[in-house]
């Protein structure tokens, strides 16, 4: 045994010796290698290349941030939209702030209705700078007639914040200033400032942002124009301190009740009639961090005109703390948000919700509703040979949709492959399959009003031949929305093969002919979208006609597709039909579907197609010109119409 050991010893012993030798030879090489690098670098032509050396390497890391923004055309694109946002920022910050001149006209201006605005902000241990530049902002306000109630629940170790109240208060009877012997939060301390208030309207402003000089203003001329009683406005985060340093530029749709259910996109700055707080509270405690999500989701409904100002009035200040900077400071507010959307709509009469953040970010919901029944849908599909295109379509439905009630129709026009009939024999055997034969030209709209008419289903779904279904629950997404009695057509979210979008809502008065376009054309299958876009279900003017749900007796109600709209527009068309009627248009990005667009028919930009296309356009102008020249109310007037990627119009 004793040998053994010895044995042992001796090996590792001589182990060690090697790696002994052997760091002793690295250290030898690493002291001859230092030797020959500074005589490189003591050498004279090495000191005179410097520069050359110094450019190469600079050169290098150009090159490599070109590949990483797509080479040159991506850098000139990097470029572009810098200097899109400089001179947005230069068009919407401080160089609109009115000249001396116009602040003269908007001071002396009579409307015939010149309502006292109270304007409430709870203070909070409100940092001195904060608390000027906010106060300022509402003393220099081109509409004189306003109060300013504020409601101190700061600790005594910021006694400056009632000290300069006071003395403020003093000086101009407008100031309203109480301290409170409590701190109550948000709610509280904002609820004490409306029990100051004596104004007709209340507009509603944190201690740490600042108004544009002219919103109260721009507020009042609605009021006057419009008989507005809730208003609201763009706004901008600004950081260090400084609104010439602008983080966003929210530019908001008009009232969307779907959006707003999703996300508190109207914010700031909110002013409302006094009267729509009859029988309700302003803020409620129990959604201390979402409050002001609770009011707007109450008052909203009570309003009568809400109207929405298309101006960047508001700033909020973004800093270390603030939800602007970072929603984790207030993560009780993620919880509140989820309770008021969540109160809501139990007020509505939905039951059997679930309310789950998304991926844009946590306050930005996706709202899954119960499917009220089980009700059929009727799944339209015009063809003409192209049997690949079909079969994939046909077999993405059979193969993936949980949805158990529907049947599928597919209308057969002027097919000339036997090819094409053979499929039909075989997929007619299929109980949930029919297939109906029009004889005519083609016109898109006959062919699916011909369709709808022998449709069993209590819903028609609207689906072109050459999608293929992606989301297994896509007809429940649809339906939830769809059975809703306020609405009319529900679109899914559609995606090129390589993943990138071809279809999130529509747009009037988008694109080259000023018709239609479509949002966020083009981009990957993983970008969030416009301020959340692309991650929520929102109201839109209109969805396209590639996959559209809609109750059967509502698209019989409108007169179905209008065929003089032969291939284009006519799905457009129906959806300005129903909005015209009063029901609500919604997309969602949770039904989605590959679309291998045009596929089926061909572009629409050459020859015969193009002169068809120009004619429909004509006629689709001529038609909703009034809707055109309002523009659409979910598409902010500020930004292009030349553009589907939400650019700022310049």
């Amino acid at each position: 045994m004793e040998n053994s050991y010895k044995e042992l010893y001796e090996k590792e012993r001589a182990k060690c010796n090697e790696y002994i030798a052997k760091v002793a030879e690295l250290e030898e090489a690493n002291a001859m290698l230092q030797f020959r690098l500074d005589r490189i670098h003591n050498n004279p032509l090495w000191k005179c290349t410097k520069g050359i050396r110094d450019m190469m390497l600079k050169a290098a890391k150009l090159r490599k941030r070109l590949k990483n923004l797509g080479g040159l055309r991506g850098f000139w694109a990097k470029v572009k939209y810098k200097i899109r946002e400089k001179k947005a920022q230069k068009s919407y910050g401080t160089a609109s702030y009115p000249t001396k001149e116009e602040r003269l006209r908007q001071e002396e201006e009579q409307f015939d209705y010149m309502p006292l605005i109270s304007i409430l902000v709870p203070l909070y241990n409100t940092p001195q700078e904060f608390l000027t530049e906010m106060i300022d902002s509402v003393v220099t306000q081109t509409y004189k007639n306003w109060e300013l109630c504020l409601a101190d629940g700061s600790d005594a170790e910021h006694s400056f914040v009632g000290e300069y109240c006071r003395k403020l208060s003093e000086k101009d009877s407008r100031i309203c200033y109480k301290k409170l012997e409590k701190n109550e939060g948000i709610s509280g301390n904002t609820n004490r400032c409306l029990e100051m208030a004596t104004g007709e309207y209340i507009g509603l402003f944190d201690h740490d942002d600042i108004l544009h000089p002219c919103a109260l203003y721009e507020y009042v001329m609605v009021i006057n124009e419009k008989n507005a009683d809730y208003i609201y406005c763009d706004e901008t985060t600004f950081h260090k301190g400084s609104i010439d340093k602008m983080i966003t530029m929210h530019f908001k749709p008009d009232y969307a009740v779907d959006n707003l259910r999703a996300n508190n996109y109207i914010c700031h700055f909110s002013c409302f009639k006094r009267s729509l707080l009859e029988g309700t509270e302003l803020f409620r405690s129990k959604f201390d961090g979402s409050q002001d999500h609770d009011m707007i989701l109450r008052l909203t409904d009570k309003a009568e005109n809400i109207v929405h100002v298309p101006k960047l009035l508001y700033y909020w200040r973004s800093h270390a703390g603030s939800v602007a900077s970072d929603i984790s400071a207030k993560s009780y507010a993620i919880e509140a948000a989820r309770g008021a959307v969540a109160d809501h709509l139990r007020t509505h009469g939905f039951s059997n919700f679930n309310i789950t953040s998304t991926r844009a970010f946590e306050t930005i919901f996706r709202i899954s509703y119960e499917v009220i029944g089980n009700p059929k849908v009727s799944i339209i599909i015009p063809n003409k040979d192209h049997r690949e295109d079909l079969e994939r379509c046909i077999s993405s439905i059979l193969e993936k949709t949980t949805y158990d009630n529907y049947e599928i129709i597919v209308v057969e026009n002027n097919s000339v492959t036997t090819e094409i009939e053979d499929y039909y024999s075989k997929i007619s055997q299929n109980e949930r399959v029919r297939i109906l034969r029009y004889v005519g030209e083609f016109n898109y709209s006959k062919i699916n009003n011909y369709a709808v008419e022998r449709a069993d289903g209590q819903y028609v779904l609207l689906l072109n031949n050459d999608t293929q279904v992606i989301s297994v629950n896509w007809i429940e997404e649809l339906l939830m929305y769809a059975q809703r009695k306020d609405v009319g057509a529900v679109g899914a979210k559609l995606y090129y093969p390589d993943k990138t979008i071809q279809h999130a809502g529509v747009v009037i008065g988008l694109g080259a002919h000023r018709t239609a376009g479509h949002t966020h054309y083009g981009k990957s299958y993983e970008n969030l979208g416009y301020m959340g876009r692309l991650c929520y279900a929102q109201n839109v003017t209109a969805v396209t006609g590639a996959c559209l749900l809609v109750k059967k007796h509502l698209f019989i109600k409108v007169g179905g597709l209008d065929d003089h709209f032969a291939v284009s527009l006519n799905d457009v068309d129906l959806c300005l039909k129903l909005r015209q009627r009063g029901y609500l248009n919604v997309f969602t990005p949770f039904a989605e579907l590959y679309h291998y667009e045009s596929v089926s028919r061909g572009l629409d930009d050459k020859g015969e197609k193009a002169e068809r296309y120009d004619k429909e356009s004509e006629l689709f102008r001529q038609k909703w010109k009034k809707e055109l020249e309002e523009g659409d109310p979910y598409y902010n007037p500020n930004f292009s119409l030349d553009r589907s990627d939400y650019s700022v119009r310049i």
